[in-house]
């Protein structure tokens, strides 16, 4: 891959800052202060909230603690979602820091999936790096590392070891020198306005007359809505990792660089402020 470190660096030490207050109907012994905290944007919210777990727990009693969840505005956040890709979907045009309340009782099962432990979590990064890499390489690369170097991939993000990551990570975003690109581009399209939960097609990074493909392009194919036609005011943001990309930024290069550590690519598509 193009060595844009930099690129990659700020990418990875994005951070959201947060405010974690706890949700009023929880029984407290006394008030509970709120908890602030820089949230990594590359990061899932049950891997980076234990000090605001044990924050709030200092004023509850034991047996009025269930299962932590985390809402926003009245919507439950997906923990298996990046933080990153929950901010820019449901608060990006908010003043920070981003306001989240936590929950201990009430567990939305119909909304949220249940997460006893980091292993959940790990369960869940692997398989999406898997999924990524079936859609890239046909699983080639994924398949060819050892059970060390998986353990290596998940060991950097949950201790936030850049070095440690892409040490790894690097081989995920290679591919020969007569390819002009990956096999299938790993992306989601997300949308507050529908009930799906993303959008994911294949699609690849160049075209068979070996045109090659940008966020526009992608765009225009797996969600119209968001290029504005000729003359038309703009109605919608696609944002990644907290930014508006270019629209003729090729998806190859977007996905070396911009993809989240799970190796997709995560694209916002919000409602441009009518105020």
């Amino acid at each position: 891959m193009a060595d844009d470190k930099d690129v990659l660096r700020d990418v990875w030490f994005g951070r959201i800052p947060t405010c974690f207050t706890l949700n009023q109907d929880e029984v407290t012994e006394r008030e509970a202060e709120p908890y602030y905290l820089l949230l990594p944007r590359v990061s899932y919210l049950t891997l980076v909230t234990d000090k605001v777990k044990k924050h709030f727990l200092k004023v509850m009693k034991a047996e009025d603690v269930g299962e932590i969840w985390f809402e926003y505005e009245g919507t439950p956040l997906k923990w298996h979602y990046p933080i990153g890709v929950l901010f820019d979907l449901h608060a990006f045009n908010t003043v920070l820091p981003w306001s989240i309340t936590v929950h201990f009782k009430n567990f939305p099962d119909q909304d949220l999936l249940h997460c006893s432990s980091n292993s959940v979590v790990e369960a869940h990064f692997m398989s999406s790096i898997k999924e990524a890499d079936a859609l890239k390489h046909k699983s080639q690369v994924i398949n060819d590392m050892q059970k060390k170097d998986h353990k290596q991939l998940w060991m950097g993000l949950q201790n936030d070891k850049f070095d440690q990551f892409w040490a790894m990570n690097r081989k995920l975003m290679e591919y020969s020198t007569e390819e002009e690109g990956f096999r299938y581009i790993p992306f989601r399209i997300y949308q507050t306005m529908s009930d799906r939960p993303f959008i994911q097609k294949q699609f690849r990074p160049v075209s068979p007359e070996g045109k090659v493909h940008t966020l526009g392009i992608l765009l225009k194919e797996m969600y119209p809505a968001a290029i504005p036609n000729e003359g038309e005011q703009k109605r919608y943001q696609a944002v990644i990792h907290g930014i508006e990309p270019l629209l003729e930024t090729p998806l190859q290069w977007l996905s070396e660089h911009l993809s989240h550590p799970d190796n997709f690519l995560h694209i916002c598509i919000i409602p441009v402020p009518t105020d």
